[in-house]
């Protein structure tokens, strides 16, 4: 096998290397045969055409060729027949490039495909016949159809060849394209009489080797006088038609005369072309000569037709004329984007004029229906550079930004200058990949955050967001606690932070009093290489809880002595006896103190201030007041929920300091009182509770008693006057009940059935209520006794419910009451 190489290298624009190698190797090659080394008459490493993934880029879908990576050479892919390939042209190649990626290049390849010796010449028919006048003269042609050979050059038909040579010589004409054309012309006159038929042999040869051969048999009649032949006006006929015309179209008419007569006269016409293009295109009348369309005409196909049409008389004299037919372009073919090769994905940083596709352009049409410019929309940071031959790379004009776009979809639209204009667009989808080149951003300058104190260890005070404008890896934001010390203790033993989420815990308990505010930094790290990272000022504030209760700094609880304050008996109203100085060391309302008096030994003769604490008389000290006063003073915060201390005030009430010191010598026996307040405070929350369900049992039960009495006293003969209290007024302002209740007492006739004993109506008695007392309340007689033992003093018992039912009205007679 002959191969020959032939190599030119060219730089173009776009930093791409372009280079041409041809090769020319003959058809009907082996499949895997050699067709040349590629790697070496480009010059390239095998390595090269490896890590750039070489491959072959080729416009047609049959790809005849191929490319072994591994060897660096090209090799026969599938069987070339150039007949097949390439039918009307007698030059014949197979044009595709070679891509090259990282970086991309491309290399044009062109190999020639040259003929053999694989086609015989044949003839359309095995058999013609003539019918030819007797009177011919000699020098009469007759065309003869020409032999078809598939083959080009020395292997296709070189000579003819006609045997016998009795009447009949062989003439060729050399035509402009190459083909002969065949004629038999009559060298000796014909005598139907001797000879009525003749046979002759009609041989094509090739120039091949080895030489190859086609016949043909030629069968003559011999007719009686015909002596004129058909003349065609014009030997040569020209004409266009317009590609797509219909079928139908007449293109030309060609027009032949034939001097005789009669039946020798009429001339038929028909087409000698043996190539089936032309006979499957065109058609001609028989009778008129006009050529017509029967099929598609394209001129992407074929530009012009070469007709040869014979015309014929009844008497088989002939002659041939050549019909020429210009097929005229019609923008019918819109542009052919081919993707030569392109980059799915392109990192943001890539720098400019990176060449992200390759593109070529194919319109099938002819001058300005051929040409062809390509564009892309505005307002892309992509611009297309054409380089030469319909060759587009679409490249990078400015920075990408994954976060401003993170994918494009670039149209690539390509218009021809036909009239009207055709178009075609292909749309090529960019992914862009990302850079770590944005830190994390908090969504504030700077946070606080409040948290009570007394918290539980681990709870959870808040949460930083932060954000990164990146994709994937590089936008995972971690946070980190950035090393500080609050009042010389490390921040970590103080909060932590949730490397994930951000969340931040209290790792301690707080204590407001010890610590109310405390800042640290927290960092924003994301997972990029290298990592970016920002920071921001935490500052936590400690909210106070009313978890302290006051503290009386005065006057001080000692264990063991007693300290009194001394209140001369000349003190006026107001007297200021002493102050109770609190504190608590609580903030804002939790540490707003209010001062009361809980108990006293007399609570009509002082007072607490409720802001200041002042310990006041209330009223004139006089020489019954006891000497011996003590006071019991509740100190209350204003938290949610309150808290409180007690403090125990003594006050001795006298001028001198030896009559104190006799009255106080039994105060420490009551040094116990302030450690059991709490106990008598509980109790004494039990007793009310205990006395107001007493209260509801008595009512009911008094609400029975009477309607029973009442009931009693209905069937029973003895009167009886019930009677109400009319009023009651407020007398000296002490004591639990400070009111005194005036009520007129009677009594049955028979006291001997009665409990009580009760005195006329009219009379009054007083009942006084000792604030001293445990409830007893007793009667103080008027001036007269109502009784009718003078010397027995009338004691009437009350529980503090009974009073209660008095200030009701209730009547007195069902009462239990008893005689003293």
């Amino acid at each position: 096998m002959n191969w020959q190489v032939l190599l030119f290298m060219s730089l173009l624009s776009l930093d791409s290397v372009f280079g041409q190698v041809s090769y020319s190797i003959p058809e009907e090659m082996a499949k895997n045969s050699l067709v040349g080394n590629i790697a070496q008459d480009l010059g390239l490493e095998i390595k090269r055409l490896i890590s750039g993934k070489a491959k072959i880029y080729t416009r047609n879908s049959n790809e005849y060729i191929e490319l072994n990576r591994e060897r660096g050479v090209l090799l026969v892919k599938e069987r070339i027949d150039r007949e097949v390939l390439c039918t009307e042209t007698a030059l014949c190649s197979l044009d595709f490039q070679i891509i090259l990626e990282n970086p991309m290049e491309f290399y044009r390849v062109t190999v020639q495909i040259t003929d053999i010796n694989d086609n015989a010449p044949t003839f359309e028919k095995k058999e013609i016949q003539f019918r030819i006048s007797e009177s011919a003269v000699i020098g009469a042609k007759f065309v003869l159809e020409r032999a078809v050979d598939l083959d080009v050059g020395n292997n296709g038909v070189q000579n003819y060849e006609l045997k016998p040579t009795d009447n009949f010589a062989l003439k060729l004409h050399n035509n402009a394209d190459g083909n002969k054309n065949v004629e038999m012309v009559l060298q000796k006159p014909l005598d139907r009489e001797k000879q009525e038929q003749i046979s002759l042999v009609l041989t094509a040869v090739d120039g091949g080797e080895p030489q190859m051969s086609g016949t043909m048999l030629i069968v003559i009649t011999v007719l009686d006088v015909n002596d004129n032949a058909p003349v065609f006006t014009q030997p040569t006929y020209k004409a266009t038609v317009t590609e797509n015309s219909p079928k139908g179209t007449v293109v030309a008419t060609v027009t032949a005369s034939d001097a005789d007569q009669g039946s020798n006269g009429k001339i038929t016409y028909s087409i000698t072309n043996t190539l089936e293009n032309v006979r499957k295109m065109f058609e001609v009348n028989q009778e008129n000569g006009e050529m017509s369309l029967t099929g598609n005409i394209d001129f992407e196909k074929s530009r012009h037709f070469e007709i040869n049409v014979l015309a014929s008389d009844e008497g088989g004299l002939t002659d041939s004329c050549k019909l020429i037919v210009d097929v005229l372009d019609v923008n019918d073919n819109e542009p052919e984007i081919n993707i030569m090769s392109k980059s799915t994905v392109l990192s943001e940083d890539a720098k400019l004029n990176t060449v992200v596709t390759m593109i070529n352009i194919e319109d099938l049409d002819s001058e300005e229906n051929g040409i062809v410019k390509c564009f892309v929309k505005e307002n892309i940071p992509f611009i297309l550079k054409t380089s030469s031959n319909n060759f587009y790379s679409l490249v990078t004009d400015s920075e990408l930004d994954r976060e401003l776009a993170s994918q494009y979809n670039i149209t690539v639209t390509c218009s021809d200058e036909g009239v009207p204009s055709l178009s075609s667009s292909v749309t090529l989808t960019l992914q862009i990949s990302d850079v770590n080149d944005n830190a994390p951003v908090f969504e504030r300058s700077s946070y606080e955050a409040y948290i009570i104190e007394n918290n539980t260890p681990g709870l959870s005070i808040f949460t930083v967001k932060a954000r990164d404008e990146d994709w994937n890896q590089n936008a995972r934001v971690s946070y980190i606690l950035e090393d500080s010390s609050v009042n010389g203790v490390p921040v970590s033993s103080y909060v932590s932070v949730s490397a994930d989420s951000g969340v931040i815990h209290a790792v301690r308990s707080f204590d407001y009093e010890q610590i109310k505010d405390f800042q640290f930094r927290v960092k924003a790290q994301d997972g990029g290489s290298p990592p970016l990272s920002s920071n921001v000022t935490v500052k936590i504030v400690i909210q106070d809880q009313n978890d302290n209760p006051p503290q009386v700094l005065y006057p001080v609880q000692t264990g063991g002595s007693v300290v009194a304050e001394m209140v001369p008996r000349a003190a006026d109203v107001g007297y200021l006896v002493t102050k109770v100085v609190a504190v608590d060391v609580d903030s804002g309302q939790n540490a707003w103190l209010s001062y009361k008096l809980q108990k006293a030994t007399d609570r009509a003769l002082f007072e607490v201030g409720l802001q200041n604490g002042e310990i006041r008389t209330i009223r004139q000290v006089n020489d019954k007041d006891a000497v011996k006063q003590r006071l019991t003073v509740i100190v209350e915060d204003n938290g949610q929920p309150s808290r409180s201390a007690a403090v125990i005030v003594n006050v001795a009430v006298a001028d001198s300091f030896p009559e104190v010191l006799s009255e106080f010598t039994d105060f420490t026996h009551d040094k116990e009182y302030n450690d059991n307040l709490t106990f008598y405070l509980v109790l004494a929350l039990a007793v009310v509770s205990f006395l107001f369900i007493t209260c509801v049992v008595v009512i009911i039960s008094v609400k029975i008693y009477r309607w029973r009495q009442s009931r009693t006293l209905f069937h029973s003969n003895l009167p009886v006057i019930p009677y109400y209290p009319p009023r009651y007024s407020d007398t000296l302002g002490t004591g639990t009940l400070q009111h005194v209740y005036n009520y007129e007492v009677c009594r049955t006739t028979d006291s001997r059935k009665s409990d009580c004993k009760f005195g006329r109506a009219g009379s009054q008695n007083v009942l006084i209520m000792d604030p001293s007392s445990t409830g007893t309340m007793q009667r103080i007689q008027s001036e007269k006794s109502i009784l009718d033992e003078p010397d027995s003093p009338l004691e009437v018992s009350f529980t503090y419910e009974k009073m209660f039912l008095l200030t009701h009205r209730f009547d007195i007679l069902p009462l239990g009451c008893r005689m003293l």
